[in-house]
């Protein structure tokens, strides 16, 4: 899928320049176009280039935070959760701690780790379900809390804001939780109804009503403040948690008796290796969708959304950031060039520029977490998995762009 949406970015580009050069005589289009490839590459080797030094310093504390045995705990945290949630699997089956591990690696932001931990939870699920081809209950409830996941730590965000000179990169921290909760709520919910599963059990309800009581109070908090408050707080909270978080790693890798210099030091290798390896998916995805705006085809799209939103009389600031939304389910590194690009043309601090780094933060790529997930198992059948996996993404988009509102309005 990624392969056809690349080409029709170049096709389309391509068509485009021709009407405005032929029907709009503007004869310099196709100098905008090869001035866009040349700039797209450039901002590519500055972005990848920038994040070698954040990246590699996230990556080496999240190591020490992963031989701390940190996922561990909150895999036990989270276990009690899974066996009520899916019934059909045996009481202490390996699949249960595959997926609350993998969870739990998405939570801390932990990508490298995560992904490996989720197919091993694929799999292990597959050796329970007695059609091989049809995606079973419980691989479909995993793989829709998958992609909707709530992520403590968006670290990648952050990077990319900071590289695009956001004056505050961590300003958006509170409503990527908020926006990426409401995801994971509908996505859960989706699928409960889909399958009927009995959410008031006693111990899934203490769950749900402790999530929910974090979430009233993280509202609450910011219900009466002002816009330029809640910028300024929501920025305040992020660092602090981010920061105590850090410490809380050093801390409790020390009492395990972790050497925590060498676990940093290995997770920070692994961390120019992931920018370097970055730059290829970059550049192709950002000199793709500099030449579709530069001939002129991504503003005729979003313009015509423009138009519809302003023959309602609503606000359309959000439609700039929506190319991200359409693109964050079908590829990630589609929707992360998406965002940069954004940014990159209105500015990291705009409301674009927000809105587009709190779509990018409050889902995951659903066509391509299934189709990777499914494919290692040899799924063939998703069933609900799409349908529920898109309510999730959209109402992960539809809290963003409300929460921009809210803190950036």
């Amino acid at each position: 899928m990624l392969n056809k949406i690349w080409i029709s970015f170049f096709t389309i580009a391509f068509v485009s320049a021709l009407y405005q050069w032929l029907v709009l005589d503007q004869a310099l289009i196709f100098e905008q176009l090869v001035n866009a490839i040349f700039s797209m590459s450039k901002v590519t080797v500055e972005i990848a280039i920038g994040l070698i030094g954040v990246l590699s310093f996230w990556l080496g504390m999240m190591k020490v935070a992963e031989h701390a045995g940190l996922m561990t705990k909150l895999a036990t945290l989270i276990s009690p959760l899974f066996t009520r949630l899916m019934p059909e699997l045996p009481h202490g089956h390996p699949a249960i701690g595959s997926m609350t591990m993998n969870l739990s690696a998405n939570f801390l932001g932990l990508d490298n780790a995560a992904t490996p931990l989720g197919l091993k939870a694929m799999q292990d699920l597959q050796t329970l379900n007695p059609n091989k081809d049809t995606a079973s209950n419980a691989q479909i409830l995993f793989l829709v809390l998958n992609t909707s996941s709530v992520t403590l730590f968006p670290l990648a965000v952050f990077v990319y804001r900071a590289q695009q000179g956001a004056a505050s990169p961590t300003d958006v921290f509170v409503p990527i939780i908020l926006a990426t909760f409401a995801s994971t709520m509908a996505g859960l919910l989706s699928v409960a109804f889909v399958q009927k599963i009995k959410l008031y059990n006693t111990v899934v309800l203490a769950y749900l009503l402790s999530a929910f009581a974090i979430m009233a109070a993280i509202v609450v908090y910011f219900l009466n403040l002002s816009a330029q408050a809640l910028s300024t707080q929501s920025s305040l909270v992020g660092n602090f948690l981010i920061f105590s978080t850090l410490l809380a790693f050093i801390v409790l890798a020390t009492k395990k008796q972790v050497n925590v210099y060498d676990s940093f030091i290995e997770g920070a290798q692994q961390g120019f290796e992931t920018s370097i390896k970055l730059i290829p998916y970059l550049l192709a995805m950002l000199v793709a969708i500099g030449v579709f705006r530069a001939s002129g085809a991504l503003e005729l799209c979003v313009g015509a959304i423009r138009t519809f939103v302003n023959f309602f009389g609503w606000d359309a600031r959000f439609v700039d950031a929506l190319p991200t939304a359409f693109m964050k389910p079908l590829s990630g590194s589609g929707s992360r060039a998406m965002m940069i690009e954004t940014m990159n043309t209105y500015g990291a601090d705009s409301f674009a520029g927000r809105l587009a780094s709190i779509m990018q933060g409050s889902t995951e790529t659903t066509f391509y977490v299934l189709a990777v997930y499914f494919g290692s198992v040899g799924i063939r059948y998703s069933r609900h998995a799409i349908s529920c996996g898109l309510i999730a993404d959209i109402a992960g988009m539809c809290a963003a762009i409300s929460v921009c509102y809210w803190f950036f309005g």
